[in-house]
């Protein structure tokens, strides 16, 4: 048996993805993986992989590709369910429309204030010339603070938010344990319970926040069904792209002297610390579609029904796209058109909110903490799709 698993690790690249070395650094793998082709067999039977940047591209945001729920490679868990995100149209269509109104470029001018005062109150309880961990302290209380806002939850719990966001997270890339489907199944019913009652408050006393809105459209633009789920992944995903985005950024930046300590200089670059960080270690690493209807891409014909798993974070180190891919470097000028926010239809609805938020806090850490320092070992999160760092130590 040792033999086959062997040949079979040696044979497809991302058979080895959620091996400990893949935690901390998988992007040699998605370079093997582009060596094979642009489109290559996936390990799972009606499936294909990619980490070319055209290509990825290409299948986001070909209308011949959708997205189906649970039937998804990688999708085994039913405690996550991730509404519009698993829609195709006019469905998505129909339940985007309803919380854009939210994330718009006006709305994001109005929220940049309020950021801001947050950052520096988290800020201030950290402790001078002391090791604490960035992570708890500011890359994860921020964003749970901020979508907590948007939709009008009261006296948002950071540290228990922290803890549904990983149980949920991980399910995304399937239940591994009885204990985990203990754990997700517990985040997924606690925030059930949360929002119901937060929906019928709103139902009765509209307020000027999004769950007031969905309240409005329940049974209208929104079927019952499907609130409770939209308002988990507006939640969810709302800080979980951003509690990682920040902590890579600030990990990045401190295991790279030289560009720390060009952002201290000139922390009006932080807005290119956030879009070199989304293309150089995105938070999201993998996404995938379904073909329709056959499908030629990359010369090649994908079935109808088969799968494609696009690796955002091999894409974004294409070197077929971006000079120097492997380096980390916020002055350069060609990391505009990475995918870490996906692309098409799906592209993230919040991408604009993460962008400011990131890097409203990078500005505020680097004004603030000049001397910013790693304080120990960094440990990355042990999951595949999401990638991020479980804790951040440093002392200021």
């Amino acid at each position: 048996m040792k033999v086959q698993v062997d040949a079979r690790l040696r044979g497809d690249p991302l058979a080895r993805v959620g091996l400990t070395p893949w935690h901390n650094d998988p992007y040699p793998l998605y370079d093997q993986v582009r060596e094979r082709g642009p489109l290559s067999r996936g390990r799972l039977p009606g499936t294909w992989v990619t980490a070319t940047h055209a290509v990825c591209k290409d299948v986001l945001k070909n209308r011949d590709f959708g997205t189906v729920g649970r039937e998804g490679v990688g999708r085994e868990s039913e405690e996550f369910d991730l509404s519009m995100l698993e829609q195709n149209p006019p469905d998505h269509t129909r339940l985007r429309r309803v919380a854009a109104p939210a994330f718009t470029p006006r709305r994001m001018a109005s929220y940049e204030t309020s950021i801001g005062k947050t950052v520096h109150a988290l800020l201030d309880q950290a402790p001078a010339g002391e090791v604490f961990d960035l992570q708890r302290t500011v890359s994860a209380p921020l964003p749970i603070t901020v979508i907590s806002d948007l939709l009008g939850i009261p006296d948002a719990d950071a540290d228990r938010f922290t803890r549904y966001g990983t149980a949920l997270g991980k399910a995304l890339d399937g239940i591994k344990s009885m204990r985990h489907a203990h754990q997700a199944y517990g985040a997924k019913l606690a925030l059930a319970r949360m929002f119901s009652r937060l929906l019928e408050q709103r139902a009765a006393d509209p307020r000027d926040d999004l769950l007031s809105v969905l309240a409005a459209e329940r049974g209208e633009t929104i079927r019952p069904e499907e609130i409770l789920p939209l308002c988990q992944l507006l939640l969810v995903a709302g800080f979980e792209t951003t509690v990682n985005l920040i902590g890579n950024a600030v990990h990045a930046l401190l295991r790279h002297p030289d560009q720390w300590q060009l952002l201290v200089d000139d922390p009006t670059l932080a807005g290119a610390v956030v879009e070199e960080t989304l293309r150089w270690d995105p938070p999201i690493q993998f996404t995938s579609r379904v073909a329709m209807r056959d499908v030629e891409v990359a010369n090649t014909v994908v079935k109808q029904g088969y799968w494609v798993v696009t690796a955002l974070g091999g894409a974004n180190r294409d070197p077929a796209e971006f000079s120097r891919p492997n380096d980390f470097d916020i002055t350069r000028t060609d990391g505009g058109d990475h995918l870490a926010f996906s692309s098409g239809i799906h592209y993230c609805l919040g991408a604009g909110l993460a962008r400011l938020e990131g890097e409203i806090a990078l500005r505020a850490i680097a004004e603030r903490m000049p001397t910013l320092q790693l304080a120990g070992k960094v440990p990355m999160r042990r999951t595949t799709t999401i990638r991020g760092v479980r804790a951040l130590p440093v002392r200021g």
